[in-house]
């Protein structure tokens, strides 16, 4: 009982961590982000299976984060509360060609974030081009040409 508590913990731990760095944090992993990510998990390993190394124990982890995983995926779906506190909603960075400078800083997005994903997608070159630009929930910028 106490590995499926300690679990729990850790994984309510990163999900809230993860939800206070912002949605940018994950969509477009550098380097750094990865070796960061193979840090945390290092230091969390410790925490999940404490002094109990069998593969019992770490079986019985596995399966409370991936438990917790399913029941807050199913949990979101019958709640639009827990779904919005959960999951951050989509925001307008760029309205008719002009970017909104209050959420893109906190969302710690710039007009070179917003071009670059305007050329991938459309070939567009100038913010001028941009009708709507939203960073959508997984962290992607979508861009709506004018």
């Amino acid at each position: 009982m106490y590995s499926v508590l300690r679990g729990a913990a850790v994984y309510l731990l990163l999900l809230l961590i993860f939800r206070v760095a912002g949605k940018r944090t994950l969509s477009e992993i550098t380097t750094f982000d990865f070796v960061l990510l193979l840090i945390i998990s290092e230091a969390v390993q410790q925490a999940l299976i404490g002094i109990d190394n069998s593969m019992t124990n770490a079986m019985l982890v596995v399966l409370t984060l991936v438990g917790l995983d399913i029941g807050l995926s199913v949990l979101k779906q019958r709640s639009k509360w827990l779904e919005r506190l959960l999951d951050p909603r989509p925001i307008v960075i760029v309205a008719d060609g002009v970017l909104q400078k209050e959420a893109a800083m906190r969302e710690r997005v710039d007009e070179d974030d917003v071009l670059s994903a305007a050329r991938c997608l459309h070939g567009l070159e100038r913010m001028e081009q941009v009708k709507h630009a939203v960073l959508e929930s997984g962290g992607k910028i979508s861009v709506i040409p004018r």
